[in-house]
């Protein structure tokens, strides 16, 4: 057996790695779900339906794996603050990102280290909303029943949950069956595919937009200015 991190050992099958947990691992699991179906649990007493996604859905977490809650469909921002801040969540930041000209707007909101609540401020393409399933997805029953589910992580490995920790295996060459298993177009598989073999040559690249908002601003107040000053913002409002 070769040691991966502290909490997971592997064992190669030919181009499937078999990979089992320890007692820490699970631990650090449980803690991250319980985190994660407390921001949920907040969010859905005010009728706001939410997922979490990646390594907390599939189960693959590490110590660095943060807490993303998203919100799938457009709503006003001051209900999901309300929302959270009623529930005792402190608001650190809040944050407008656009990662390309042509990709959706979204809001996210701070509320500890490596715990956001994300949505977005335009309606989202299909395409973009793959994004989600494409790296596993879940929500709150979901948690509460123990699941874990299938997804890609950003090495481009399909994890697929065991009783025991996960199987992985590599999505090249195999994006058709992959989408397939995932319930996604092939077109996201593809995009990630491209998207994070080219990271991987060149290095991390900046956001297109990235607006820190303060706090007498609301995210809706700052995209209208963005899209006045910006043709690009305002292309992807129109054709949202």
């Amino acid at each position: 057996m070769l040691e991966w991190s502290f909490t997971m050992k592997r064992i190669i099958h030919g181009e499937r790695v078999e990979v089992t947990y320890d007692s820490s691992h699970w631990r650090l699991l449980s803690n991250l779900r319980n985190e994660a179906s407390r921001i949920m649990r907040a969010l859905l007493d005010s009728d706001i339906r939410c997922i979490t996604h990646g390594s907390i859905a599939r189960g693959d977490v590490t110590e660095k794996s943060d807490i993303d809650i998203f919100i799938p469909y457009v709503i006003p921002s001051f209900i999901v603050e309300t929302a959270l801040e009623d529930s005792g969540f402190k608001i650190n930041r809040r944050v407008l990102i656009q990662a390309t000209p042509n990709y959706a707007v979204k809001a996210y909101i701070e509320i500890g280290e490596l715990r956001y609540v994300s949505f977005p401020l335009v309606k989202l393409k299909a395409v973009e909303r793959d994004f989600y399933r494409f790296g596993g997805e879940i929500d709150l029953s979901g948690i509460e029943r123990n699941i874990r589910v299938m997804g890609v992580d950003k090495r481009l490995m399909l994890i697929e949950p065991t009783e025991n920790g996960h199987v992985e295996s590599s999505i090249i060459g195999r994006e058709d069956e992959v989408a397939r298993l995932l319930g996604v177009t092939p077109s996201i598989v593809l995009d990630r595919v491209r998207t994070l073999t080219r990271r991987d040559r060149i290095g991390r690249t900046g956001v297109f937009i990235e607006r820190e908002l303060t706090s007498d601003e609301s995210f809706e107040m700052v995209l209208k200015r963005l899209a006045d000053m910006n043709p690009a913002v305002r292309r992807r409002l129109r054709n949202s």
